[in-house]
């Protein structure tokens, strides 16, 4: 396929496989290549020794990294499916790059097969697992043993992280168990949203703080970036089906709603967003102990990026980023930085420690009080705090509690929305 100067050939089967004539030398065989046109379509599915034959091969080349006669396969592309035979001979100042790509793409797909690996039987997949992991026969049997697991969810990135990675797996390799994979990931998150248009943190039947809807971590926002891409029909998707890509469309139309009654209100004002919310009343809700009910200053950023990128906003979805866009700037702390201090008597080693800093760019509290709007910090007592350094050493070292959440966001991405809408 002739997409960006890019000449594609399917990833299937090793260097090693034989396909080349003198492995020292400069030059492939003479092989036969079977290109899939009709319509300017351009996609060469393999090549053999043989015409007919089954060997493939491997990784990508660039057009121009190939003599003139190679070229004249883009000619081809827009005949009907035909078979031919060429002689591709890289230039030899090429050859390191074209073998550094083809052993990327081999450890891409060998990551893609893992993950098929850990695919629960409901559709999505676990959290924090090791994808890049060499398995032995032996792990891969164990791995499959889990499949009936209730452990898959949207938590750290969790399976919408993984049906992108099988999409474009199978947009590679045209490999079908990549497809019906991406699919029915896509189905189990149609599935685990709520009526009211969020997505808790583990579906089925989630428990205990699971159950909220999740923006911690940008779960929801993970999930409905993926199906508003879904829906559009961006090219790694244009194997799902007319009527998923509608109904991926309508998860979203549902999910913007839900965005939208659970920006919390500060002073009469809308602000930003809890990292929980309840799913029938979108009250802000509480996590683990330490993360209490709160306006979050981290996950309020993706929330806000996501709506940025509607490409038609609505009155209400302009009005609720500039009032969260208005929070952001009245809640930053200014003057204040976090230091790592070297504690020979620290249990790591360390502490982290705010200090002044005039010149030291504006920072975001992780958490701020649904009341006061000042910032807060916490223990695993689940008391609040005011300052940094009143809660345990363990959680002070442990998570993060400041950061640099919204500059980007705020110098950024918000001047761009504002002159795309001034365009629009």
């Amino acid at each position: 396929m002739n997409r960006d100067g890019i000449f594609c050939v399917v990833l299937l089967v090793s260097w090693s496989a034989g396909l080349f004539a003198q492995r020292g030398d400069s030059s492939f065989e003479k092989v036969y290549a079977t290109c899939e046109g009709g319509s300017g379509a351009g996609l060469i599915r393999g090549v053999s020794t043989t015409p007919g034959g089954g060997v493939h091969l491997v990784g990508y080349a660039r057009l121009e990294d190939f003599p003139v006669a190679a070229r004249a396969l883009q000619k081809k592309f827009k005949a009907a499916a035909d078979t031919f035979a060429v002689s591709l001979s890289p230039r030899r100042p090429q050859r390191a790059r074209l073998e550094k790509r083809s052993a990327e793409q081999d450890e891409a797909l060998r990551i893609a097969e893992n993950v098929l690996l850990y695919q629960r039987a409901s559709g999505g997949w676990p959290k924090n697992y090791d994808e890049k992991k060499k398995l032995t026969d032996a792990e891969r049997t164990a791995i499959l043993k889990d499949r009936s697991k209730d452990d898959a969810m949207i938590d750290n990135g969790a399976t919408h992280t993984e049906i992108r990675l099988v999409a474009e797996a199978f947009r590679k390799t045209r490999d079908e168990r990549f497809k019906e994979s991406a699919l029915r990931g896509i189905r189990y998150l149609l599935g685990g949203q709520y009526a009211g248009g969020g997505w808790p943190q583990r579906f089925p039947d989630p428990t205990g703080y699971a159950r909220y809807i999740t923006f911690n971590d940008n779960a929801m926002i993970g999930v409905i970036s993926l199906l508003r891409d879904v829906a559009r029909g961006d090219e790694v998707f244009s194997f799902v089906p007319q009527d998923v890509r509608e109904k991926c469309q309508q998860a979203v139309e549902r999910g913007i709603q839900c965005i939208l009654k659970c920006q919390i209100r500060l002073d009469g004002r809308r602000a930003a967003w809890c990292a929980q919310h309840d799913p029938e009343t979108c009250e802000p809700r509480p996590a683990r102990s330490y993360e209490l009910a709160s306006l979050s200053g981290s996950e309020s950023v993706g929330i806000v990026r996501f709506l940025m990128q509607m490409e038609e906003p609505g009155d209400e979805v302009i009005r609720a980023i500039e009032d969260a866009v208005a929070w952001f700037e009245r809640s930053k702390l200014e003057g204040i930085k976090v230091v790592r201090v070297k504690d020979a008597t620290a249990p790591r080693g360390y502490d982290q420690v705010v200090v002044e800093d005039p010149d030291a760019p504006p920072m975001w509290a992780r958490f701020y009080d649904l009341e006061s709007g000042r910032p807060i910090f916490c223990s695993r007592d689940g008391i609040p705090r005011r300052s940094l350094a009143e809660i345990s050493y363990e959680r002070r070292n442990g998570y993060s509690w400041l950061g640099y959440y919204a500059q980007g966001l705020l110098e950024k991405d918000y001047p761009a929305w504002k002159r795309r809408l001034r365009r629009d």
